[in-house]
């Protein structure tokens, strides 16, 4: 039976068990989009490129599977260039299908026209154009296959209009599961008696791979032999915080005593990461500790330092082979005094704060805390980037996996369409971006595609009226010089109650049913006082929610050494 090339990519998408497509429509691929009209494939139908990427990108780290993005030609591709980039930094699996022009306009400057390879061949794993309607299924398959093997990362495809029309008998192919490397019995058996001879060992975990809840038995077996676990920046739901082992996450906004005990460590662990620069302070601490690498990925991409014992394994199949073990033959002669140290520091750290400091607007070291408690550790959180996130990184526990989305190169506009594609993939879980006045306004237009789905997100914008994390280095090197950092803000709040789908003809003509009797809830808070409350008629919101919260300029993170 003959179809088009572009129906046939949605039915390989179909077999791979592909969910849903974050998607920008453009005429370069209409044959795709009416493939997807009787799918089993949902179409979010997404208000800009970037928040397309970044939903995709969000899907992939929570669910294991590669992310799926679909923008047209020229200017949408260069929209969805942040979410490549950030794929390719933080590894995670996404697949970009991008419209092209006719090949019969290839190379004449035709509209919107541009060199696909040479715009992403730097920053993706692969760039492939589907010259060949026979062809579509297995290119895209390859697209899926390549974006999630080894180092997970993005994979560019394109879509010149005139093939996708084009008709083909080929069929789908049927994706085959691969299963990771798991390590030999020789290299675990390494592993066990280094750990067993160091007097100060620690595990580091991090990267994509732990939605399936294996970091909890790792969890487990490190607390067995007394080894603390530090995670990666923004990688720290791999393991439940409730377990005796977590001793904090490295990177921006961390103590400085748990940095100093990475850095006091003789072996250090790395499971699913690597020794980076954000890791690592900018390549100033964890050099000289002997150094196990655990991954998928045998170039060892992004790792700094030495590396005295490589694995090649996923964290799932590296802790079903270590915990296959007993974990007191790799504790030696070490007692839990060292583990201690380092998790007492984490804890005193991530104390809550019951008294408000004397500042104008609100103490967002109260405010944090207030979330904490009543997201109790299971909700899926969100990050933009900027000083606005560091309070939910020290305060907010997670105990559960897949728990935490955040763009690790520091992308800022992450949050508010990771909250939205979050609340799409788990209904049944509370998602919650966490992200400043900056980052907001990149993309807080995805909220109308929360409204178009039935996605419920609850964000909190926390406004300084600056650029925050940029002030903070101007200050550093050219104290009292402000410059190019200040931003004028509407009413974030009452900007959220706008949408207010129950009103008659509120929602557009022919709008998805989903949208029908959904209304914004707005929270405005100025006081320390107010966050409780207002949080509280937030959550119980049947509707998307915001909470815009108002703090001094001049507030900064707190202290990395503050730790009581």
């Amino acid at each position: 039976m003959s179809h088009s090339a572009g129906h046939l990519i949605v039915d390989t998408l179909e077999n791979a068990g592909i969910e849903r497509v974050y998607a920008v429509p453009g005429e370069s691929y209409l044959d795709v989009l009416d493939g997807l009209y009787d799918s089993s494939v949902e179409t979010i139908v997404c208000r800009q490129e970037g928040g397309a990427g970044f939903m995709a990108l969000t899907e992939a780290r929570l669910t294991g599977r590669p992310g799926i993005a679909m923008v047209t030609r020229g200017p949408g591709a260069a929209n969805a260039m942040i979410a490549i980039h950030t794929a390719w930094q933080d590894a995670t699996a996404l697949v970009l299908f991008v419209g092209l022009v006719p090949l019969t306009d290839r190379a004449r400057e035709s509209f919107q026209e541009f060199s696909l390879p040479e715009w992403f061949s730097s920053t993706a794993k692969r760039v492939i154009t589907i010259d060949d309607e026979h062809r579509a299924g297995e290119l895209t398959a390859d697209a899926l296959r390549i974006a999630a093997a080894g180092r997970p990362g993005p994979v560019v495809v394109g879509l010149p209009e005139d093939i996708l029309v084009r008709l083909t008998e080929s069929t789908a192919p049927t994706l085959a599961e691969a299963a990771p490397p798991a390590p030999a019995t020789a290299e675990i058996e390494s592993l066990r008696a280094r750990l067993a001879a160091a007097k100060r060992p620690a595990f580091v975990l991090g990267g994509d791979g732990w939605h399936s809840g294996c970091g909890a038995d790792l969890a487990a077996f490190a607390a067995s032999a007394g080894i603390p676990i530090f995670c990666d920046w923004r990688a720290y739901d791999a393991l439940p915080h409730s377990c005796p082992a977590w001793a904090g996450w490295l990177g921006y906004g961390r103590a400085d005593a748990v940095a100093a005990g990475f850095a006091e460590a003789d072996l250090l662990v790395f499971v699913g990461c690597t020794r980076s620069d954000v890791a690592s302070d900018g390549y100033t601490i964890g050099f000289d500790a002997e150094t196990v690498l655990v991954s998928l990925d045998p170039e060892a991409t992004q790792h700094a330092g030495r590396i005295d014992q490589q694995i090649l394994a996923s964290p799932q199949s590296f802790t079903e082979a270590l915990t296959g073990f007993d974990a007191d033959g790799a504790r030696g002669e070490r007692s839990d005094e060292w583990m201690r140290g380092c998790t007492e520091v984490q804890s005193r750290f991530a104390a809550h704060r019951a008294d408000a400091a004397a500042v104008p607007g609100v103490d967002l070291g109260v405010a944090f805390g207030i979330l904490d408690d009543r997201l109790g550790g299971e909700a899926i959180l969100t990050y933009g980037a900027g000083n606005a996130t560091i309070w939910g990184h020290r305060f907010i526990r997670h105990n559960r996996p897949a728990s935490l989305v955040g763009a690790r190169n520091g992308a800022m506009g992450s949050a508010v369409p990771g909250a939205v594609a979050a609340s799409l993939a788990f209904p049944d879980r509370r998602a919650v971006a966490i992200c400043g006045d900056g980052d907001f306004l990149m993309n807080g237009q995805e909220i109308a595609t929360a409204f178009a789905h039935g996605a419920r997100p609850l964000i909190i914008v926390v406004d300084n009226g600056v650029y925050g994390t940029i002030v903070s280095h101007q200050e550093n090197h050219y104290p009292g010089r402000p410059s190019g950092t200040r931003m004028v803000n509407p009413n974030f709040a009452e900007w959220m109650t706008a949408f207010d789908m129950s009103s008659s003809g509120a929602a557009s003509p022919g709008a998805d049913a989903s949208v029908s009797g959904l209304t914004g809830h707005g929270e405005r808070v100025e006081t320390t006082e107010d966050f409780g409350p207002a949080l509280d008629r937030a959550l119980a919101a049947e509707g998307p929610a915001l909470i815009h919260v108002l703090i001094d300029p001049a507030t900064m993170p707190p202290a990395a050494d503050e730790t009581s």
